[in-house]
């Protein structure tokens, strides 16, 4: 039974969008009609972050997979503690959207102080607070002793959290307004955030069933940089979908000196800095002026989502693309940040246990 909370805000998701026409479940058909009940059904609402995706239903499918299967499906770790490490991920990745989401869902479930709070780890329980620090922080960033405080056990809930989140915040970044939140003084806020707080803490409270829609996407065999999901069958399972819906999309709309260019510039570590617009300039200038649209898009998707502007993308539609192309080359390359952090959290975790 979909609650009145997801039937009043349905309409209200799609004034978040930007750049790209909001669908309804009205006028949803196919894919997209069955995942937007399907959200409603485990997640509660129909989540923008989600419908954000819906010009290209095969992306829909693997973003939603992955949030389902690492934040709605019971595991080893409790629904506060992936909600915060999603609120720690998201402040990483300069996304006050999810932030608020997901901070504020934390406050609902444990009585947090707020959200702001939550995203830097200033949480009084201390495996929480390590948590939450450990996920916010990236690969290598914790040189401790006992290692990062996720067994091996936890790391296919606990890995596949922080890249659907990294994934997620990207997109959010590009194509979602600031915040939930409607713009009210702080005073008049308050009571807003609340009342939000009891909301989504109700929310985070459903259990969905176990098993996802993996008829969703064809299955796949489990890529190298998803080897850590392997100790997981359904996260498994769906990440390995996942990855080929993305790896698809790349073929389809990401032209192949463009993926070539991200791919070097992830391996690198290469980042924007403070002077944004000449680093991009110098990094594109070596492809041809057709394909520099959707390498602007795609770096910035990658390594620097907060910076994207309306000039990048108006400046992508211009040269004849659709909405479609437009969310598969931001999700291919979101997805190819997320999965390189994923790959190196791993790699991180599997040397301290080969060493202990």
């Amino acid at each position: 039974m979909v609650s009145l909370f997801a039937r009043a805000t349905r309409n209200v998701g799609a004034t978040h969008i930007r750049y790209l026409t909001p669908v309804s479940l009205g006028t949803a058909t196919g894919p997209v009609a069955g995942i937007y009940r399907a959200v409603e059904r485990d997640f509660g609402m129909l989540a923008p972050p989600l419908t954000l995706h819906a010009a290209a239903p095969a992306t829909l499918a693997a973003a939603w997979l992955m949030l389902r299967e690492t934040l709605l499906v019971p595991g080893l770790l409790g629904r506060a503690a992936k909600e915060a490490m999603a609120a720690a991920v998201s402040s990483t990745n300069r996304c006050p959207y999810c932030v608020d989401v997901h901070g504020t869902t934390v406050v609902g479930l444990l009585g947090a102080p707020d959200a702001a709070a939550v995203a830097a780890g200033e949480l009084a329980d201390p495996w929480l607070r390590a948590l939450t620090r450990w996920a916010g922080s990236g690969p290598g960033s914790l040189a401790r002793p006992d290692g990062p405080p996720v067994s091996p056990a936890e790391a296919p809930e606990a890995i596949g959290l922080v890249v659907t989140f990294h994934y997620i915040n990207r997109m959010v970044n590009i194509f979602l307004s600031e915040s939930p939140l409607p713009p009210l003084p702080a005073p008049a806020l308050r009571p807003v955030r609340r009342a939000a707080a009891r909301i989504l803490g109700r929310l985070a409270r459903r259990v969905p069933q176990p098993a996802g829609r993996f008829d969703l996407l064809p299955a796949a065999p489990l890529p190298a940089d998803l080897s850590w999901a392997a100790g997981r069958p359904a996260i498994a399972d769906a990440f390995a979908r996942a990855g080929a819906a993305f790896d698809a999309a790349g073929a389809r709309s990401v032209p192949e000196p463009v993926r070539r260019l991200v791919a070097d510039r992830l391996a690198a570590g290469d980042r924007p800095g403070l002077d944004h617009r000449t680093w991009l300039a110098e990094a594109v200038a070596a492809l041809a002026e057709p394909d520099r649209p959707a390498a602007r898009l795609a770096l910035l998707a990658a390594v620097g989502s907060y910076l994207a502007t309306d000039a990048l993308v108006t400046d992508f539609l211009a040269r004849g693309h659709g909405e479609d192309a437009l969310v598969e080359v931001a999700g291919w390359a979101s997805m190819a940040a997320a999965r390189s952090i994923g790959d190196r959290l791993w790699r991180d975790l599997d040397g301290i246990v080969v060493d202990s």
